[in-house]
């Protein structure tokens, strides 16, 4: 009896051991993945993998940084469907809370061996509160940091966004900064290594060169710009001229970054990097300069213009179809006379001509560090060598060319015929990317778009010199050939005029009625300049 005891006692314990031994060999070889992905699901959720992403920065006159992206704890619903009971019951009660569709969630809900099931992030309180309420067991709610972008719509085609890839929810950059920047803002991921955590390393921040004072102003002048004109969409633009340095970069129609699901994904490029345009007269500048430098025009040369100028079987006319008789460069610049640009591209020769357009950079990109750039076309003057490509080219017809660009060549003429890269990451130095023209053409051609401002007056600003050209340019016409009804306005031009301390850009597409550039984007200018010479407090060139 005592031995039959003894073998059962000693049975018992056998059974006892064999199964710890069972269990722990489920645990930690047939199971072990399963909870090495559940460890680090948990590890995830409670952000100890994921690198905290580094922010985005604007600046200001006096270089204080204001935070224009950064990460914050939002609140996550998530589950564990390993322990849900009844995942179509589940899923019929959280459905109306997360905005979901039942179906779709009880699928989710219902993969017995997953550990870890996003199913909405950023949640409401109100989604909080009413997703305890429901105390569905395997249903959890916890804190993740997330991207904000505290000024809203603000520069939102400059900064981009973040969202999580297709198959992982790690959040990438989109579009803007965070795309172009994401290597840096990232991070290292964490990781687990057995039972050791490795931890994340967090991202660098970033900072621009974007002045938030200005970059708010210029967006709201373009706004409301867009909307009294009916035009489909606008850019503004402000650089400082000697070094390259972007101050403003605005488009419109723009986005709120904190909710970009609700918009159309063409939205989000970027046109003023990544579009090419006709850019109209505002082209002429840059042809007296050309002009002006190799000394086949001054400011003073005259012509005959007899109001229309035939090549190739083509006619060329002024924009208000008459006829000036003799002029001055000057004055071509002064009234934006089409067979005067003509004239004076035509003095230059053509290899001359394409040459100087190569100087200013028209046929390559910039090399800002945003993504996506386009360089411009000047493919009708490198495939066709006919009088008439090279007489339109002259008043910016018929050659294409970014806003980036545009408004880097203008500049050029601002800094003594100097073209900087322009930047917008504040840890780059200035860079010199060639000489276009000598500083006597620049001066000169400045003192010609002086000049026209003082004659026009709509772009004058009080007590200042300020150089500037408009640009009207008919929108072509893809289908048919030619060009339609519909134009683009532009206008540029720089203040001080001989000690420029900034170049602005600003143009609209499409504005109903097709207005000329003077009525819409001139009187647009002139706000924005005045705006920026009070921020910087520059002292007038004139006292009375």
């Amino acid at each position: 009896m005592k031995t039959a005891r003894t073998f059962l006692i000693i049975s018992l314990f056998l059974f006892l051991y064999s199964s710890a031994i069972f269990r722990l060999y489920n645990l930690q070889i047939e199971k072990g993945a399963y909870y090495a992905a559940r460890a680090a699901s948990q590890h995830r959720i409670a952000g100890f993998l994921e690198p905290k992403r580094g922010n985005i920065y604007f600046t200001d006159k006096n270089n204080n940084f204001i935070s224009a992206a950064m990460t914050k704890p939002y609140p996550v619903i998530y589950a564990v469907p390993k322990e849900i009971k009844n995942p179509e019951e589940a899923a019929k009660a959280l459905a109306p809370i997360l905005n979901g569709n039942a179906g779709n969630l009880a699928k989710i809900l219902g993969k017995s061996n997953d550990p870890y099931e996003s199913l909405l992030k950023k949640a409401s309180q109100s989604q909080v509160k009413k997703t305890e309420e429901l105390n569905i067991k395997g249903i959890y709610i916890d804190e993740v940091e997330s991207r904000f972008y505290p000024l809203g719509n603000l520069a939102s085609q400059v900064l981009g966004f973040v969202s999580p890839a297709a198959d992982d929810d790690f959040l990438s950059g989109r579009y803007g900064i965070e795309l172009y920047f994401d290597d840096k803002l990232s991070g290292e991921e964490g990781r687990l290594e057995g039972d050791r955590l490795v931890d994340p390393i967090a991202g660098e921040d970033i900072y621009t060169t974007i002045d938030s004072n200005i970059q708010i102003r210029a967006e709201e002048i373009l706004s409301d710009l867009v909307m009294k004109y009916k035009a489909e969409s606008g850019i503004v633009m402000v650089q400082e001229p000697k070094t390259g340095k972007i101050l403003a970069l605005g488009v419109y129609p723009n986005f709120d970054l904190n909710s970009y699901g609700e918009y159309d994904i063409k939205t989000f490029l970027n046109p003023a990097i990544q579009s090419i345009y006709e850019p109209g007269s505002i082209f002429k500048v840059i042809t007296m300069a050309a002009g002006i430098d190799s000394g086949k025009i001054t400011p003073e040369t005259r012509y005959y213009d007899s109001g229309s100028l035939t090549l190739d079987g083509r006619t060329i006319k002024n924009w208000d179809l008459k006829a000036h008789g003799w002029m001055t460069m000057t004055e071509v610049i002064e009234q934006s006379i089409n067979t005067g640009a003509a004239y004076a591209a035509k003095m230059l020769g053509n290899d001359l001509f394409y040459n100087y357009l190569v100087k200013f950079g028209f046929s390559e990109k910039t090399g800002i560090k945003l993504p996506g750039e386009l360089s411009g076309n000047l493919i009708n003057l490198e495939k066709s060598f006919r009088q008439i490509n090279f007489a339109t080219a002259s008043f910016g017809q018929g050659v294409a060319v970014t806003p980036i660009r545009l408004i880097s060549a203008i500049s050029a003429i601002a800094n003594g015929g100097v073209v900087m890269k322009p930047y917008i990451y504040q840890n780059e130095k200035p860079a010199v990317v060639r000489r276009a023209v000598s500083e006597e053409a620049a001066r000169q051609v400045t003192g010609m778009m002086v000049s026209a401002v003082k004659k026009a007056q709509i772009a004058q600003v009080p007590k200042f010199d300020v150089a500037g050209k408009t640009g009207t340019a008919q929108v072509p016409d893809f289908k048919r050939g030619g060009y339609t009804d519909q134009v683009i306005n532009t206008y540029s031009g720089f203040a001080p005029a001989y000690d420029p301390r900034f170049t602005i850009l600003i143009r609209i597409d499409k504005p109903a009625g097709a207005p000329l550039a003077g009525l819409t984007v001139v009187p647009a200018f002139r706000e924005l300049a005045e705006f920026i010479l009070n921020y910087y407090n520059v002292p007038p060139d004139y006292l009375e």
